[in-house]
């Protein structure tokens, strides 16, 4: 099997295994961690800076990311995941959450629940302040996403021989054909 493997969060794993190795991570640890600058590569403008604390503390079954959106930024392309479910905790500072076609203000002490299979959604940043928030989100072994306004479908999945494989698809190129009902053949009923 070939695998394709990003070593995007690689500077977050070597701060874990070098001076994270307990559970509780102080405030001031926190404070100094440099995050994770990204871009989302299907949206320049969509950046942020990221701090994995759950990765941190060896946490793998859920994300919990402490997150500073620059004014004028997006925290990701809008988007939807089938089989993951998100939320967002507003920390300091505005913006907007774009859930399907409608526009929410958002300020400190605000939550946002993206259920899995729900509305397609993205937070801005449209003030002149930075947007601090901490972002949750479950990790499954698959998703599949889709990213409505790129019409583009991901899919992920988590390999253990390879680790975390991603593919992106053009919707045209997706084929969803009828595999049939399940029958049970009548010899293998029983009364």
């Amino acid at each position: 099997m070939v695998c394709s493997l990003v070593f995007a969060k690689q500077s977050l794993y070597t701060l874990r295994e070098n001076i994270m190795t307990d559970y509780v991570i102080k405030k001031a640890q926190i404070d100094a961690l440099p995050g994770l600058y990204k871009t989302h590569f299907l949206n320049e403008n969509a950046q942020r800076n990221n701090k994995s604390l759950g990765d941190l503390t060896g946490i793998t079954g859920f994300g919990f990311h402490l997150i500073e959106v620059p004014p004028g930024k997006e925290s990701t392309e809008f988007h939807v995941h089938y089989f993951e479910d998100e939320c967002t905790y507003v920390l300091s500072g505005t913006g907007k959450v774009l859930i399907g076609e409608k526009e929410h203000e958002i300020a400190a002490g605000d939550f946002i629940g993206y259920r899995k299979n729900g509305e397609p959604h993205t937070m801005i940043n449209n003030s002149t302040d930075a947007l601090v928030c901490i972002v949750v989100g479950e990790r499954l072994a698959h998703d599949v996403g889709d990213y409505p306004a790129k019409q583009k479908r991901i899919y992920r999945n988590n390999i253990p021989e390879c680790g975390l494989v991603t593919n992106v698809v053009e919707h045209k190129y997706i084929s969803e054909p009828s595999v049939g009902p399940n029958v049970v053949p009548d010899s293998a009923q029983t009364d």
